[in-house]
């Protein structure tokens, strides 16, 4: 089965270019494009996507307001958004993840980030890459809500603390399982645990959990 893409930017060029890189993929298939958020979340919402894949900056309804439409906490059957931008400074993109975004990735990523990062997100996974999405999450954290961070319902284990740290550096689930000396489906019952203990729905909900609490300190990606 293809994964099912809707795409949206508000310049006609980056659309044409995401979904011809998007289209020669034998398992992805873009199947809406829209040049505003607001046509971004109605079809969306008609098509069902497995993926969104989102401009932060368009006018009308930007980036942000379309993923807390489409996956934001009070909805109750989000769907797998990916943020995309021009700039990895982008002032926008700690507000994006906060708004229910799984993950973003630059539009000079290339091909191949593209379509991991599509497929990580219909995998229900994120694509949280050390060399950019880290240390943006840490840089954002840092000047986020100063509400302090919601302790988790129960104590992390110290196997759950070294768990969230991995994923807060970028690693993928394949990654923390070689890191650690665990199998791949004990990783999984980590972070299914953490998700409950932090009351997040997302690897991206947790890698920022650990850099508001401080777990991972800015410059750590590595």
């Amino acid at each position: 089965m293809s994964i099912r893409v809707v795409l949206a930017d508000d310049q006609e060029i980056v659309r044409t270019g995401l979904r011809m890189l998007l289209d020669v993929q034998p398992d992805i298939e873009v199947v809406g494009e829209a040049a505003d958020g607001r046509r971004a979340v109605e079809l969306a919402r008609r098509l069902r996507p497995d993926v969104c894949l989102l401009d932060i900056r368009m006018p009308g309804m930007d980036g942000i307001e379309a993923t807390r439409a489409l996956a934001g906490p009070s909805v109750p059957d989000p769907l797998a958004v990916v943020v995309i931008t021009t700039f990895d400074l982008d002032e926008h993109v700690y507000a994006a993840l906060k708004a229910g975004a799984r993950g973003f990735l630059l539009k000079d990523a290339g091909p191949a980030l593209l379509s991991q990062a599509v497929r990580a997100a219909a995998a229900g996974d994120a694509l949280i890459a050390p060399s950019v999405t880290a240390r943006l999450l840490s840089a954002f954290a840092a000047t986020g809500p100063a509400a302090p961070a919601a302790r988790p319902a129960d104590a992390l284990t110290g196997r759950e603390e070294q768990v969230l740290a991995a994923v807060a550096r970028g690693r993928t689930n394949s990654e923390v399982a070689a890191e650690l000396h665990i199998t791949l489906s004990t990783v999984k019952t980590h972070i299914t645990s953490l998700m409950a203990k932090l009351g997040a729905r997302n690897r991206v909900e947790i890698a920022m959990w650990a850099y508001e609490t401080n777990r991972v300190k800015a410059g750590s990606g590595g």
